[in-house]
């Protein structure tokens, strides 16, 4: 079985639900956080998820970065970077604006690429677009 530790991020994870963890409901932090074990419901944080392999999420998750080594069922926006290990399984649509995914994943849903706040102009689109674009900042 593949280890998964050695991505962007990782050497930084503050918080663990380990293995034998089964988490019911919303879940807001703020820096870092790994999930070994089964987690359902809803994932918010600006900071970063770790899915490790052998956990399974079913959740929609809105974060800042992730990387998905495990199984997630359900919808995942990622402001900054979406990456997807090999061992990952994402059946859902995502939405990111830097997105990494590894042959063997399995991924079924669609993808949107969205821009970062670095890449916005302010004089390239209508005003209703440049309103919705800053939203989802």
């Amino acid at each position: 079985m593949p280890k998964n530790n050695d991505h962007k991020g990782t050497e930084k994870i503050s918080t663990t639900l380990g293995r034998e963890t089964n988490f019911h409901g919303i879940l807001k932090f703020r820096e870092s956080l790994k999930i070994d074990g089964k987690f359902e419901g809803e994932i918010e944080s600006p900071g970063f998820l770790y899915v490790e392999n052998g956990a399974v999420v079913k959740a929609n998750i809105k974060v800042g970065s992730i990387v998905i080594g495990g199984v997630v069922r359900g919808n995942v926006e990622a402001s900054e970077r979406l990456e997807m290990l090999a061992t990952g399984q994402v059946y859902g649509n995502i939405r990111t604006a830097k997105l990494n995914i590894a042959d063997g994943v399995v991924f079924e849903g669609k993808c949107e690429m969205i821009k970062g706040p670095e890449n916005l102009s302010v004089f390239s689109a209508p005003v209703g677009e440049l309103k919705k674009t800053l939203q989802s900042v």
